[in-house]
């Protein structure tokens, strides 16, 4: 692998509280580049409707929120607000259709995801997938990239009565996965995983390369910025060195 800069040195966010004894990780902007696959779907959608194209550009910022946030976000500069409201039925079901047709198309497996999930399942720890995304949506891509064996449990953006940044996905997968929220760690790439993560009693890891509704890492508040899902297992890996014991 080649990249045109150089990753900041790994250095192990500030846990506190007990061992970690699993993980919950976002999918879009975490594991999988997505902006590309969610871009091409509603290009397909505004071209039924007759409407502008849009460009990746705009759809990073309104990605994370689950498919009814995209699709209201980009009809509404396209259409007078009640011909938006009237038009979103249709926008959604055309929508779905697009991008069952191409996801995973044009995506890429961010660095070192792989390998991240593969040392927190040697370390022990059980591994869950929640995302906004439909449900059917995100199994079919962690397949597609071989990763869907790594997870116990995926729950999508339909998979509940509520998705981040409402706790229940995050206290949902703690339950299935018979895990306390404080030995979990929440993992991703924008704001709403964090909101999620905090508000059911999880620690909370960021990675710096997603999309956050297009604003930066920075404004986010976690337990740390890791590089990458391999440094998430580091930092893990070292809180659990001076934590032998599950508390």
């Amino acid at each position: 692998m080649t990249t045109g800069a150089t990753p900041p040195p790994f250095a192990a966010p500030a846990f506190s509280g007990p061992r970690i004894l699993g993980a919950i990780i976002d999918l879009d902007g975490t594991m999988v580049d997505t902006a590309d696959d969610f871009t091409a779907g509603l290009n397909g959608m505004l071209a039924q409707l007759d409407a502008a194209q849009t460009s990746r550009e705009e759809v990073v910022g309104y990605v994370g929120k689950g498919s009814e946030h995209l699709i209201r976000s980009v009809l509404a500069p396209r259409f007078e607000a009640t011909q938006a409201q009237d038009r979103f039925d249709e926008a959604l079901a055309i929508y779905q259709e697009e991008y069952a047709r191409i996801n995973g198309r044009h995506t890429r497996l961010y660095p070192d995801v792989e390998a991240g999930l593969a040392a927190m399942r040697d370390a022990g720890l059980k591994l869950a997938c929640v995302t906004n995304k439909p449900h059917r949506f995100a199994v079919e891509l962690l397949q597609q990239y071989g990763l869907a064996g790594y997870f116990s449990l995926v729950i999508g953006g339909d998979s509940l009565a509520k998705k981040k940044p409402d706790p229940l996905p995050m206290l949902t997968a703690c339950a299935q996965l018979q895990l306390a929220p404080a030995a979990t760690v929440a993992i991703g790439d924008s704001e709403n995983d964090a909101l999620a993560g905090r508000a059911a009693g999880m620690a909370t890891l960021t990675v710096p390369y997603g999309y956050n509704h297009g604003q930066a890492i920075q404004t986010i508040k976690s337990d740390g910025i890791v590089a990458s899902l391999l440094d998430a297992a580091k930092a893990v890996a070292a809180h659990n060195a001076v934590h032998p014991t599950s508390t």
